[in-house]
């Protein structure tokens, strides 16, 4: 699993011109599914992503959570996270979930976040869709999660 966690000021997906989901200050995540993400991943990712202290305190440190702030949070997924571009210009998506396991996980971490972080505002894309997103990054501050790196072992 891969999440594109942007700190914003603002964000919107907009699906056939309808808005599907839209925040304030919080955080815009890109989502990654692979065939062999399950619910644990998704529980040990999420933690992690909410518990991120990135945005900044009175004497300007990141040290506040997005709960610390009130926050909002825009879910999208995006299955070309999965994109191999090791051989030719073409990008492969083999190793991104398929959608008949993607989309339940994806709903699964929607369901969990508003479960996990009762007082913030959880939007979304639509799975599979032609997503139009905008967006103001603050900062810019971009991180990256991947549960292999996340969930490996340290020494």
């Amino acid at each position: 699993m891969r999440f594109v966690i942007q700190r914003v000021q603002h964000a919107e997906c907009v699906v056939d011109g309808k808005t599907t989901g839209a925040i304030g200050k919080g955080f815009l995540v890109l989502i990654g599914i692979s065939d062999t993400d399950t619910e644990e991943i998704a529980d040990r990712m999420l933690k992690k992503m909410t518990g991120l202290r990135i945005f900044e305190d009175q004497e300007g440190k990141t040290n506040l959570s997005l709960e610390d702030v009130g926050g909002e949070l825009l879910l999208i997924s995006q299955f070309t996270l999965y994109a191999d571009c090791r051989k030719g210009n073409r990008p492969s998506f083999i190793r991104a979930g398929k959608p008949e396991h993607a989309d339940p996980l994806y709903e699964y971490m929607l369901k969990s976040c508003a479960a996990m972080l009762p007082g913030v505002k959880v939007e979304r894309g639509i799975f599979g869709a032609d997503m139009k997103i905008t967006l103001l990054n603050d900062g810019p501050f971009t991180v990256i999660l991947d549960s292999e790196e996340l969930l490996k072992p340290r020494h």
